[in-house]
């Protein structure tokens, strides 16, 4: 399979740059008997101009899409509950919003760019996903939703969108006189993901969330029925889904190249530094993050432990809280965490998190032998995928564009995508058990 090779994403571990069209096959020497690495048909990337050859690959720290999410003029917004949102969608709205379903852009095939709106311009959205977008030839900004109106005619001009693109958390509902916007991403804290998903979705938009999709299964509930009541789109913004080392991992665990994989370890982490801007971060505020480093880091260790499962879920967990080292800082959600997962097959997965320690590593081990992301796992650095076969070389790529373009194709073709929302309502249904069996001290189901 040929695939065609943005200049800004590829560039070879050994090299600085390198550009054009290249064949998919990337695997080292030493691992002749693995099949190449051949992308999801979805991650056949368009060729960018050649000024844009910029590779965004950092930062080690503060490594999490959640970082500095805009949370001005947000705080106040009251939360949308499932009741709440089924007796306020009336039949008149759902009507008018309907008839945008048949727009351009959602024909399968579609060569339009898609119209995307950030719902909060934090530092995600600012200085990773806004870049990625101004990559692709497959999306267009064509709005913003932030409580700094300010800032938003910033953006419209620096993006060249109409000031009436401008929206105020207050008055998303206005997204739907607006068909140049396609897709709403919503990169605003936890607590807030499920409100500003449903918000987009009785608009009538197609929705990106960011990770981790909400803070209850409740939540990620009403946001599933939001969509689905108006036949959208709802994805989860799991960048490493659409990364090439990634994906070759998944392959080997849903092909058993190592035989079943019994035994998985992983830590995700950062070291959270105890000063007047972290005491007064979001990340530390229960009722907009939801929880501490597992609901941020830990879902990553989450997520790959799945992935070597074949996406099978855990059916129950035991856990417990890490010593807290600095109580000013962690007065509302925890320090860290462990936690155990145990799959029907009797595999399991040993699974830490922190916000105290620099850590990203995951290994599993198989039947036949074991793979291993060492650190900088689940960072915006390159993975390094290293096998008992030999090392993998892949090449690295601008992980957000890859997500972006790949979910543009997933939006605008109907296929199924990587990271639906079913996946986010698994994940955070993890993440509640581990919660609560930290909390009880008991080994408790994944329901």
């Amino acid at each position: 399979m040929e695939r065609v090779v943005p200049n800004a994403l590829v560039r070879p571990q050994s090299q600085t740059s390198a550009f054009g069209t290249t064949r998919s096959t990337h695997f080292s020497r030493t691992m002749p008997h693995l099949v190449p690495f051949e992308p999801h048909p979805l991650l056949v990337l368009d060729q960018v101009a050649p000024s844009a050859n910029k590779l965004r690959i950092g930062p080690r720290i503060g490594p999490c899409e959640n970082h500095d999410k805009e949370i001005d003029g947000a705080l106040n917004m009251q939360y949308l509950t499932r009741r709440r949102f089924i007796s306020t969608l009336s039949t008149a709205a759902a009507s008018l919003l309907m008839t945008h379903r048949l727009r351009a852009s959602d024909e399968p095939g579609s060569t339009r760019r898609l119209g995307i709106a950030f719902v909060g311009l934090g530092n995600y959205a600012t200085n990773e996903l806004a870049p990625a977008v101004r990559l692709s030839r497959r999306w267009r900004i064509a709005g913003v939703v932030t409580g700094n109106r300010a800032k938003g005619l910033s953006w419209a001009t620096h993006d060249k969108f109409p000031e009436r693109n401008v929206f105020d958390y207050a008055n998303m509902g206005e997204l739907m006189h607006c068909p140049e916007i396609d897709v709403v991403y919503v990169v605003t804290p936890n607590g807030l993901h499920a409100e500003h998903t449903i918000a987009a979705a009785k608009a009538g938009k197609h929705v990106i969330c960011e990770k981790p999709m909400a803070t209850s299964i409740q939540e990620c509930d009403a946001m599933i029925e939001a969509c689905n009541a108006m036949d959208r789109r709802l994805l989860i913004g799991y960048r490493l889904h659409y990364e090439p080392d990634n994906i070759e991992f998944a392959r080997m665990a849903r092909e058993r190249v190592f035989g079943n994989f019994t035994r998985t370890s992983g830590a995700n982490g950062f070291d959270m530094a105890m000063d007047r801007s972290a005491k007064n971060f979001w990340r530390l505020n229960r009722r907009l993050a939801g929880g501490g480093p597992l609901m941020d880091m830990g879902v990553y260790v989450i997520q790959a432990s799945c992935t070597a499962k074949a996406e099978a879920p855990p059916v129950s967990v035991i856990a417990s809280f890490g010593k807290v080292t600095r109580p000013r800082l962690f007065s509302q959600v925890e320090q860290s965490v462990d936690w155990t997962m145990e799959f029907g097959d009797g595999s399991t997965a040993q699974c830490s998190t922190s916000y105290a320690a620099q850590v990203s590593r995951f290994r599993a081990d198989g039947e036949k032998g074991w793979a291993e992301f060492v650190y900088p796992a689940f960072y915006y650095d390159k993975p390094v995928l290293t096998t008992s076969r030999g090392p993998v070389n892949l090449p690295a790529v601008n992980q957000q564009l890859a997500q972006l373009d790949a979910m543009a194709m997933e939006i605008s073709t109907g296929a199924a995508s990587l990271a639906p929302a079913t996946m986010g309502r698994r994940d955070v249904s993890i993440i509640t058990a581990v919660y609560e069996a930290a909390r009880s001290g008991r080994r408790v189901a994944v329901v």
